[in-house]
């Protein structure tokens, strides 16, 4: 099968230093330009391109981007037998799926790195039911018919965290930690960081309280911090902010943390909200040492959420990385629909966070599974040994939030795509126990902490073989993995089977399902786009 880069006509709608690539580099490097819309990558992390217009304007001659994304090593297959568990942290991030939408409507394919095909399943939400239990998530696990591999099957785990009305929630202490440097003056940076902040501020009360810390060469604090019934003094504050200089992120977290301690609410919601490209170049610039600041900060029980503006030097890696160890999430606003959205829609999700530290470990049965895959998640993987060790940090998980994960079975008998192994001259597989003799396909298995908790408690569910043919499978099953096999096609997966971006927007115009928002909608816009520059 034609690859999707191959598909691409190197020379439509791509600008001359596209024609130079393939001059210089050959088809292969120049194919890859066109991926970015112009210019060959410099390395595994880093990309630069031009604006993607038939006919270079002189302002757009030379618009070069420099964004940064984590190269992402596909999970492959593993034998059960000899590798039984799978264990990873939860992930709620949806930045990747809005900045692949951007890329898709600047008519330009997205870099692979910047598709995390766990953020673009969890984007959507799916008809979960609700905890009745104690636990703050439910567990749901439904398992058919793999729709690029009719002979694997594809099990879907979803947890769904509980609700709380608006009403209802606990009482807030935030701290919008604000780039006001000089990369942030484009339309879509700070003006429409200004536009989401009094988005968020219509919806909080006279019992929140609000700060405002500002950084580029130097950090400072525009608001003590306030009551969110003082609309019009925030409101001018944040009229007030204009961008220039260069960008002392580590500074402006240091006072934004020193801030929110020092307005600390017990049992509420404390949390600093980080408004950024991401581009960090005074004081602290190193990602590693911006990692080891937020870690060190999140032991407080301050969380972090991180919102990424704009687009030409936006420093996804580190933004993802922040969220991570924050203990946070990472949302990516490209418009004030996102806006809405990720601060209005599923403000409770994005504020209030149920359960931290949220593990996942699945324990296949060899006599059933003969080899799996977890899809996406890559960054995410944990040893097995991380799992019951309470130091490990995991992710969170927010009120109302749905988590959801996919795995790719391959069932005994059929065969299978894994590296062969040597085998060790000291140890043998050791025998199948009595429950492999049942017909138990897999257990998942979790474990989690309460927000201000320390000790994780667990949670188990079993689930038995069953022949549920892929017509049998739920509206939320076929729409996720539609999604996921948009993500493998773009990242030009080699498990993509038989999938099409054809059969990709067929299952998923079947099964809109409620769609109140229009989300699903809007991903077979995206699905078409992709098609149109095949």
């Amino acid at each position: 099968m034609m690859t999707f880069a191959t598909k691409f006509t190197c020379f439509t709608g791509i600008n001359l230093l596209c024609a130079l690539a393939l001059v210089v580099s050959g088809c292969g490097e120049a194919r890859e330009a066109a991926r970015h819309g112009g210019a060959v990558p410099v390395s595994s992390e880093q990309f630069y391109y031009t604006s993607p217009h038939t006919a270079v304007s002189e302002e757009n001659r030379t618009e070069f981007n420099t964004e940064a994304y984590d190269h992402i090593v596909e999970n492959p297959f593993l034998l059960s037998k000899s590798n039984p568990l799978s264990t990873f942290s939860v992930d709620v991030d949806t930045a990747s799926y809005a900045n692949l939408r951007r890329f898709l409507n600047r008519n330009q394919l997205p870099p692979a790195g910047a598709v995390r095909i766990e953020e673009l399943v969890n984007y959507f939400d799916y008809h979960y039911s609700p905890p009745t239990g104690d636990d703050p998530f439910s567990v749901h696990v439904e398992v058919a018919e793999c729709p690029w591999e009719e002979s694997h099957l594809l099990a879907k785990i979803g947890l769904k965290g509980k609700e709380i009305e608006l009403e209802n929630r606990p009482l807030s202490n935030l701290v919008f930690l604000l780039d006001v440097s000089g990369s942030m003056e484009d339309f879509n940076k700070l003006p429409l960081v200004k536009s989401s902040m009094k988005l968020l501020l219509e919806q909080l009360g006279e019992n929140d309280r609000i700060a405002i810390v500002v950084y580029a060469g130097a950090s400072g604090l525009v608001l003590p911090s306030t009551s969110a019934d003082h609309r019009t003094e925030i409101l001018s504050k944040l009229d007030d902010l204009e961008a220039g200089g260069s960008t002392n992120g580590g500074e402006g977290i240091e006072l934004a943390y020193r801030i929110a301690g020092d307005n600390f609410i017990r049992g509420g919601v404390n949390r600093v909200i980080l408004c950024t490209d991401g581009d960090f170049n005074v004081g602290r610039t190193n990602q590693s040492d911006l990692v080891n600041l937020i870690e060190n900060k999140a032991k407080s029980g301050v969380f972090l959420s991180v919102l990424g503006f704009g687009m030409g030097n936006l420093k996804d890696s580190t933004m993802e990385l922040l969220a991570d160890k924050g203990n946070g999430n990472y949302s990516y606003i490209d418009s004030m629909n996102e806006a809405e959205k990720v601060l209005v829609e599923q403000m409770s999700g994005t504020l209030i966070t149920i359960a931290k530290d949220v593990k996942i470990q699945v324990d296949f049965n060899p006599a059933q599974v003969q080899s799996y895959r977890l899809i996406g998640y890559e960054n995410r993987m944990l040893r097995n040994e991380d799992f019951l060790d309470d130091t490990k940090d995991a992710g969170e998980i927010g009120a109302g939030h749905t988590v959801t994960a996919l795995y790719e079975l391959v069932p005994v008998g059929i065969e299978s795509e894994v590296a062969e192994v040597e085998p060790s001259k000291y140890q043998q597989e050791s025998e199948l126990s009595a429950s492999a003799n049942t017909d138990e396909l897999l257990t998942v298995r979790l474990r989690y902490k309460d927000p201000e908790g320390l000790d994780s408690k667990p949670i188990s569910l079993t689930v038995k073989k069953q022949d549920l043919s892929l017509t049998e499978a739920s509206t939320d099953f076929h729409f996720a993995s539609a999604v996921a096999a948009f993500g493998m096609l773009l990242r030009e997966s080699k498990h993509c089977g038989t999938m099409t971006l054809e059969r990709v927007n067929s299952i998923a115009e079947q099964n809109l399902g409620d769609d109140p928002h229009g989300y699903r909608e809007e991903f077979l816009q995206l699905v078409k786009k992709a098609q149109l520059l095949e």
